[in-house]
């Protein structure tokens, strides 16, 4: 049954990509209704079938001959699988609601079919990526996925942004495939095949070693590891936003299950391993949010906090390795249910996000921050979902944020006080601690600045004073974001339940219920105290609404202290509100200050605006970029497109093949 479900989730998915491309002309309103029936109904099955694994915890497999050496379809949905399959369809399906009406604006001059099929081939290639079990066919759904993910980025291909942002991404994700090729290279020799249940691995620390690093950087490109990230900033502010919400929420996860399902694979870690994805998440983590904190486009802000949100769910699983591998199997299991669960939680809270940023951008017709405001008034249902959102994403209980990461706290404190000696896993402890609580402040000010100036206030132009609330299809993918932001994080002792079939098949089951019962205690306390919170509150909104009934009620400026007849030119800009938390870290974001200030006593106009660039683009990335650049310049003299030529060149290698051979 499980098997069957999915088999139909991915035929619809791809029956409806190849529907969209159907000739239907630039309008666009049949491709735009196949699209989002086709997604839905793709989502349907495999969410069904998610939940019956997760239920049973039974995993079951369907292998298919295929003729292509090395190859074999070999599928597969377990525990882990299917965590990721439920997030994945969950986040796809309202993607694609969302979308129908997003892309209205876009039918009078773009034909959409384009966009919905790779949409759709998106959603169906990131399915067969967490259900494959073959090394060549996981390679053929990862490139899959890549390439429409890449289409989708360049939908509006015409803008010089777009292109550049396009070439970044396909650099970044073809480097990252690269050392995939090489990790199953190395297993499938090994093993002499490529499906994962015969993978063996060389004998030896290092050679295991080597694979584990093959894995991190592989899936880490894709994930969006510092320094690896650097695709993000520019990708997902130029692919349309339930695009941007897809990526972020739940492609760049396949990076997390690809490397979860790796080390799964290699035996047991070495303790290194463990530091590796500690200092790799901290850094992350806090640089993430660092950046995003210098930011004036909203989307590209969202960008960076998935960084950050990546760096909390290294922590996480560096603290399931750490644990595993110095003996704390209680401390392993509460980092790896925290990191785990921290994946549906950030794909749920950075989907709203990025759906709100969308309606946002849409109503006032820009993503600079510094020209919005004013639009909670405007448009009350986005203010208020996106509102849940920051909460959620900064760790605020009773959001969902904070569910996750209080598990990932919880074990940090525990390799503190459990690990006897100083050193080793108390230092590793004590890392995430800092790095959570230094993330945690940060991107509560960063949200603080995103809200206040894209919300409150008064609109600095008139688009931003005339945008109207979004239409319901939007509203409906946010609402329902929303309303799981508080769900998951009042029932949080159920959502754990989420994880634990997962963290199960990757531990031992009896100790990871052990240790669930132990924390589902504790969130059960904080739960109560949620709902305690809400009612508290309701009950005092219900009271101040009897006391006024029957009252006359006049509304007037609260404090009119030279604020009587507000004006945009009072407000902070983000660059001005950001500006003493970027001062204080300036010697690593090394922002650029631009301040004119007139001499007059009275000046009529004054402005402060900062600029940062990313220094792993700048000094790592780009120098790499123009060399690569200048070669295929100097290269390109050898393209003459004379067939002659090109006949000599296949000559020349073919002897050159035979000369080695002789030698």
């Amino acid at each position: 049954m499980v098997m069957g479900l999915m088999m139909i989730s991915l035929a619809v998915l791809l029956a409806g990509s190849g529907l969209c491309l159907l000739p239907g002309g630039p309008a666009g309103g049949n491709t735009s209704r196949t699209g989002v029936i086709t997604g839905v109904a793709g989502a349907v099955p495999a969410i069904i079938a998610a939940l019956v694994v997760l239920e049973t915890g039974t995993a079951v497999s369907l292998r298919l001959p295929w003729p292509v050496p090395f190859g074999s379809f070999y599928v597969a949905v377990d525990p882990l699988s299917a965590f990721f399959i439920l997030t994945i369809s969950l986040v796809c399906a309202l993607a694609a609601v969302y979308g129908t009406a997003y892309l209205d604006a876009y039918r009078a001059g773009k034909n959409l079919g384009p966009a919905w099929a790779f949409f759709n081939l998106l959603f169906a290639s990131m399915l067969l990526v967490v259900i494959s079990r073959n090394g060549l066919l996981f390679l053929v759904a990862w490139e899959t996925m890549s390439l429409s993910s890449f289409f989708l980025v360049m939908f509006e291909h015409e803008k010089q942004e777009v292109r550049l942002a396009g070439w970044v991404y396909l650099v970044a994700a073809h480097a990252g495939q690269a050392c995939l090729m090489f990790l199953f290279v190395f297993l499938g020799r090994q093993s002499g095949t490529l499906d994962f249940d015969a993978f063996t691995v060389p004998p030896g620390a290092a050679a295991a070693g080597v694979l584990f690093l093959l894995a991190v950087a592989g899936f880490g490109a894709k994930a969006g590891f510092l320094p690896l990230h650097v695709w993000l900033p520019d990708a997902h502010p130029a692919a349309p936003s339930h695009v941007s919400a897809v990526m972020s929420g739940v492609m760049i996860k396949t990076g997390i299950y690809g490397l979860v399902r790796i080390i799964s694979l290699l035996g047991m870690p070495a303790q290194w391993w463990g530091w590796t994805l500690i200092l790799v998440g901290a850094v992350s983590g806090v640089m993430g949010v660092l950046f995003a904190l210098a930011q004036h486009d909203i989307k590209r802000l969202l960008a960076y906090h998935s960084v950050e949100n990546i760096g909390i769910i290294s922590l996480g699983l560096g603290l399931w390795l750490l644990g595993v591998s110095t003996g704390h199997p209680a401390l392993a299991a509460l980092g790896l249910m925290g990191g785990l669960l921290h994946v549906i939680n950030h794909a749920v809270f950075k989907s709203l996000l990025f759906f709100g940023a969308g309606a946002v951008a849409h109503a006032a017709g820009t993503r600079n921050m510094d020209v919005m405001g004013g639009l909670a008034k405007r448009m009350p249902r986005t203010a208020l979902a996106f509102g849940i959102g920051s909460a959620a994403i900064c760790g605020l209980p009773p959001f969902n944020g904070f569910v996750s990461e209080f598990l990932i706290y919880l074990a940090a404190f525990g390799l503190i006080t459990g690990a006897g000696v100083p050193g080793g896993p108390m230092a590793g402890g004590l890392i995430v601690l800092a790095a959570l609580g230094l993330i945690g402040g940060l991107a509560a000010a960063c949200f603080a600045k995103v809200f206040g100036i894209v919300f409150l206030g008064e609109p600095r132009t008139p688009q931003a004073a005339e945008a109207h609330e979004a239409p319901a299809a939007m509203r409906f993918s946010m609402i329902t974001l929303a309303v799981l932001c508080i769900a998951l994080g009042l029932a949080a002792p159920l959502a754990v339940r989420l994880v634990l079939p997962a963290a199960g098949q990757l531990l031992d089951s009896a100790q990871v219920s052990a240790v669930s019962l132990m924390a589902g205690g504790l969130l059960w306390k904080i739960s109560w105290g949620g709902f305690a919170f809400i009612a508290v509150s309701g009950f005092l909104w219900g009271l101040r609404r009897r006391l006024l009934t029957g009252r006359v009620n006049t509304t007037g400026p609260t404090w009119d202290c030279g604020y009587a007849a507000p004006d945009s030119r009072m407000q902070y800009t983000a660059s001005s509100f950001a500006w003493p938390v970027i001062d204080m870290f300036k010697w690593i974001i090394r922002p650029k200050l631009r301040v004119s200030v007139g001499q007059d006593f009275f000046p009529r106009r004054a402005g402060l605006s900062s600029h940062s660039s990313d220094p792993f683009r700048r000094n790592l990335f780009d120098p790499l970029f123009r060399a690569v650049s200048e070669l295929a310049r100097r290269t390109h003299v050898l393209q003459q497109g004379r067939n002659q030529l090109y006949v000599l060149y296949i000559a020349v290698t073919v002897l050159v093949l035979l000369l080695v051979k002789v030698k």
